[in-house]
């Protein structure tokens, strides 16, 4: 399909900067098959839920990924993007081409990696010297890695540690957030919880490849970066007895989705997963494991527009992002949510 169909006009104004407090007061745009929208807020879900429903959530915590260092006298930048062994990482590179194979790079605090290996894409290998953990090393000379339609308008500091962090966070290895699960509070929870909602989780270490743009005109020539993800098989039995049972699975954020989905097969049965995932859906996609989804609204002609264009049909995706800019919803990672009821 052409790229430019998923294009649409975002006032640069609905960008936004920073999360609402509390998280659960974000507004929430509950749209079902048929161009049914209802303007909602995120602690109206147990609400829009049935008891049984199942919220499938992602628990990786985002690193401090962003480096900024120095080979010789040229200022180097690197994004980790996906972890390869304990101390091996592969990194975009800022101003790559001041950096050659076997270049050592300082980062400050005694931190420095080297630059192993170049890739086809323009990436480095980058391996970290010494022998602490480089968790460790990141805390110490890292900076949380906020997209860039928000890094570029202003500095990342110390409230992104915490703000850019789910609740569920808990196995280090993201270098961007699952964000559509940022809304959640422990108030939340608990009103779920009275609702009869269930809550699981999984695992997908989310790369800094999700804010690529697509570079392609054709949908088929694009190339998705890889990602790490694990669902245990307990947590996929537990999903498919729901399904059995008629109970929705509503999965929160495209990160939790997209790992579903590559863990299921035709049938619509959910497996124990644990490896790489590059799985790239646009329309004419047919889903599996998923009966619904909540997340944030997407950029134009990206690879997330796409996946909920798949899931609803791309006009109506389309009449969707419309009505949210008309009600001046919040755009990205820091914004407003929906929950897609196809």
């Amino acid at each position: 399909m052409q790229v430019d169909l998923f294009d649409f006009e975002l006032p640069q104004e609905l960008i936004a900067l920073r999360p609402v407090s509390p998280r659960h007061a974000a507004k929430m745009l509950v749209a079902r098959s048929g161009n049914d929208f209802d303007n909602r807020s995120v602690i109206d879900l147990p609400s829009i839920l049935k008891p049984g429903d199942v919220l499938v959530f992602n628990d990786t915590r985002v690193i401090p990924a962003q480096l900024e260092g120095k080979r010789g006298e040229a200022k180097i930048g690197a994004t980790l993007h996906k972890r390869i062994d304990l101390r091996r990482w592969q990194a975009f590179i800022r101003n790559a081409k001041r950096l050659k194979n076997n270049d050592i790079i300082e980062f400050g605090g005694g931190v420095s990696a080297v630059a192993e290996q170049r890739h086809p894409d323009g990436s480095f290998t980058l391996k970290f010297n010494g022998e602490e953990p480089v968790e460790i090393l990141l805390e110490r000379a890292g900076r949380m890695p906020l997209p860039p339609y928000i890094a570029s308008k202003r500095p990342t500091d110390e409230r992104d540690r915490s703000d850019y962090q789910t609740i569920f966070a808990e196995k280090d290895g993201a270098v961007a957030a699952p964000t559509a699960a940022l809304h959640f509070t422990p108030q939340l929870l608990d009103a779920l919880d009275a609702r009869g909602v269930i809550r699981e989780t999984l695992t997908l270490h989310v790369g800094a490849g999700t804010f690529l743009p697509v570079k392609v005109d054709d949908t088929d020539n694009h190339q998705m970066h890889a990602e790490w993800g694990r669902i245990e098989q307990v947590v996929a039995d537990r999903l498919n007895k729901a399904r059995a049972a008629g109970n929705r699975v509503i999965s929160v954020g495209t990160t939790s989705l997209r790992l579903l989905e590559s863990a299921a097969t035709k049938d619509g049965i959910i497996h124990s997963f644990e490896g790489d995932t590059s799985i790239f859906i646009t329309p004419g996609y047919k889903f599996r494991a998923i009966d619904g989804l909540m997340t944030n609204f997407h950029l134009p002609k990206s690879t997330l527009f796409m996946l909920v264009s798949a899931l609803m049909g791309r006009e109506v995706m389309q009449d969707v992002y419309a009505h949210a800019v008309a009600e001046k919803y919040r755009f990205y990672s820091y914004g407003d949510s929906s929950i897609l009821l196809p």
